[in-house]
Formats: C-alpha cells, structure tokens, sequence
C-alpha cells in the first residue's frame, strides 16, 4: 500500500510540475525567452491567497480568484517593465539576466512583506478524500483535486493551442 500511496502522491506534485513546465514551455516557444521568475510569480499569487483568507477572512474560492488576478497583473506588470524594453536589445543574454533579476526581486520582496518563517492555511478543497482498502490507502482530496485540475488544464490548453485561432496564431509565431 504503501507503493501506491507514494505513486498517487508522486502523481500528484508531478501534474504541478507539469503544469509549471507547460509556463515555461508556452513562454519559450513563443517569445524565445526563459521566465525564471515564472515560479516566483506562482509564489506570490499563494501569498495573496494567504493573505486574502488570514487577513481579510474571504472565501477560500474567493482568495484563489484575487491570487489569480494577482498573478495576472503581476505578469502583465513585469512584461511591460522588465521585458519589453528590452525586446530589441542586442543580446538575448540581457532578457536572461533581467528574468534572474525580477525572480530574486520576487523572492526577497516577498521575504520582506511575509518573512521567511513557514505559512499554512485551511484547504480550499471542502470534499472529502478517498479511503480505499479498507482505510489502507488513503487519498487526499487535494491529491484528488490537483491531479484532475492539472489534467483539465492541460487537455483545455491543447485544445486551445490545436483548435483555436489564437492558438494557431500562437503556433505560427513559435
């Protein structure tokens, strides 16, 4: 039991893992460009959900909308910055060591606002896991909930990258 418990939790970080890959795959195929704060951005959007559901006492649905939206800007923020300047500099080499700034930015800002102490908060799943083997196997309902999210976020992506014409669009250019 205990094989598949570590298989079902390795699946599990694995499908996060896939989902960050498919960032920096979107990223580097269509801009030519590493994100090294795309991990950083992801990290900040947690903080806001942290901080939506400790101190300002939403939802949890709610927090993960405004960490959503948070992130969004703080893309589009960094893009207009950091990046499009420098679109036309000589050397791709500038945009690397821009990206490895704005990730050490992230980082110590947020090092700086929340410290560096561990942080936990209540789940935002409210169903229950799964007890299979008479309670020898026991699965998470976040376990549960990452991996059919990470699935559907990345069969939605194939779709919109196959079937759309943004995605067509966003082909062409990579």
């Amino acid at each position: 039991m205990k094989f598949l418990s570590y298989l079902i939790n390795g699946l599990s970080l694995g499908s996060v893992y896939a989902i960050i890959a498919l960032g920096y795959t979107m990223v580097y195929g269509i801009a030519k460009m590493l994100n090294f704060a795309h991990g950083d951005v992801i990290m900040v959007g947690a903080y806001a959900a942290f901080a939506c559901i400790m101190n300002a006492a939403l939802p949890p649905y709610a927090a993960v909308l405004v960490a959503i939206v948070v992130c969004t800007l703080l893309g589009i923020l960094i893009e207009t910055i950091a990046y499009r300047p420098l679109l036309s500099a000589a050397s791709s080499l500038a945009v690397l060591i821009t990206a490895i700034g704005v990730s050490y930015f992230l980082q110590n800002g947020a090092m700086l606002l929340w410290k560096s102490d561990p942080k936990s908060f209540t789940s935002v799943v409210r169903i229950k896991g799964l007890n299979l083997f008479d309670g020898r196997l026991q699965i998470s309902a976040e376990t549960i909930v990452t991996i059919i999210t990470s699935v559907i976020i990345m069969i939605v992506l194939i779709w919109f990258v196959q079937k759309t014409k943004p995605g067509h669009t966003r082909q062409a250019v990579s």
